[in-house]
């Protein structure tokens, strides 16, 4: 197994969901109202799919140098990440291991992004300038 390039860990609690919606736009219930999330059969209130991509994206911006180093960033939702009440709210955790080195100075990260230790993105994948 390929060992991993860096790791980070996100903190995310139900304000972190209020802001998102507020920014995008994406008002479901699932996403802010426990009884709305149940009616819909999941086993809580979920995080936005974009927002956990998002935190995926930001931890490779941060480890490449820069937006302008990613060239491609693509992922599929997998699981849920399923944020309980209360200030603890849960942890996503991102983490890359090089896929493939490319002649032409870029590298292909496979990217693992979890909650509770199951991938909630998958797959998750990602070109970028190698790191300077």
């Amino acid at each position: 197994m390929a060992e991993d390039l860096f790791r980070t860990d996100f903190r995310v609690r139900r304000a972190d969901l209020v802001a998102y919606a507020e920014a995008s736009g994406d008002d479901n219930p699932i996403h802010q109202d426990e009884e709305a999330a149940r009616a819909a059969g999941l086993p809580g209130v979920i995080a936005h799919g974009m927002y956990t991509m998002g935190l995926a994206a930001n931890a490779i911006t941060e480890w490449v140098g820069g937006v302008e180093r990613v060239l491609d960033f693509s992922a599929r939702f997998g699981k849920p990440v399923v944020v309980p009440e209360g200030n603890e709210g849960t942890t996503v955790s991102v983490s890359a291991s090089v896929r493939k080195t490319n002649d032409d100075g870029t590298l292909e990260l496979s990217v693992t992004a979890s909650c509770d230790g199951v991938k909630v993105l998958s797959p998750c994948r990602a070109t970028v300038l190698a790191k300077r």
